[in-house]
């Protein structure tokens, strides 16, 4: 089966090219300048040995980091106060690709496998992966086919035969039964 790794987000039109969203500032915490982050990664602890993030187009240093319920409680050093640190609200947390966690061989990122190219086993273009669901027991790619259709391909090592990342592509073969 291959398996998934939700970390680092979603890239999205807003975030700079070469850069992964890790979490999103909510509402301040207290009354010293610390801020609710969501985090938006599989890899919480990560938050833990983090010295500096890009909070929107901002580098900022990070001065403490705790844990609280669901959220990662962040103090960055250049918004020491509470009604300053306010307008971080809403913005995404990034990191470079270089400072994603690394995965295992056969977990992907879910940002690598939305935009891949989807191929039958014969070389015939099927369509590009718009989305990711995850269901439980295995996610499924929705495929958008050139004809404006949708496939959904259960990520599954009988159907997935290839990911390739680098090459932005993937390789199915879709069981009869499933391609209506």
């Amino acid at each position: 089966m291959t398996r998934l790794s939700l970390s680092a987000g979603k890239k999205t039109n807003a975030v700079p090219e070469g850069r992964v969203v890790i979490g999103r500032v909510g509402a301040p915490h207290g009354v010293r300048g610390e801020m609710r982050v969501i985090p938006l990664t599989d890899f919480v602890d990560r938050f833990r040995d983090m010295k500096e993030v890009m909070v929107g187009d901002e580098l900022l240093h990070i001065e403490s980091c705790r844990f609280h319920k669901q959220f990662v409680i962040l103090r960055f050093r250049e918004y020491p106060v509470r009604e300053d640190a306010m307008q971080l609200t809403g913005k995404v947390l990034t990191v470079s690709r270089e400072e994603t966690v690394p995965l295992e061989d056969g977990v992907y990122y879910t940002f690598d496998i939305i935009g891949l190219q989807v191929f039958d086993p014969d070389g015939a273009e099927i369509g590009v992966v718009e989305n990711v669901m995850r269901t439980g027991s295995n996610d499924v790619y929705q495929v958008r086919r050139s004809d404006g259709s949708e496939l959904l391909v259960p990520a599954l090592k009988a159907v997935v035969k290839e990911i390739d990342i680098k090459g932005g592509r993937m390789v199915v073969d879709m069981p009869d039964t499933l391609e209506a």
